[in-house]
């Protein structure tokens, strides 16, 4: 099912969404990292924003 089109960017940005590709580009550039990087992140540590950036400090 499609996004919800009268929400104005109401996204959770403390959860990254790997199956939406606006998300995913949100969160490279906000974190300086390629997809690739971004999904090992989130498959080590979930889709906590928090925790990935945590992770990928680290």
């Amino acid at each position: 099912m499609s996004d919800n089109l009268t929400k104005k960017d109401q996204r959770d940005r403390s959860k990254i969404n790997m199956h939406e590709d606006f998300e995913v580009k949100y969160w490279m550039k906000e974190l300086g990292v390629s997809k690739e990087e971004l999904q090992r992140a989130v498959d080590k540590v979930g889709n906590s924003a928090a925790a990935v950036r945590k992770e990928l400090s680290a």
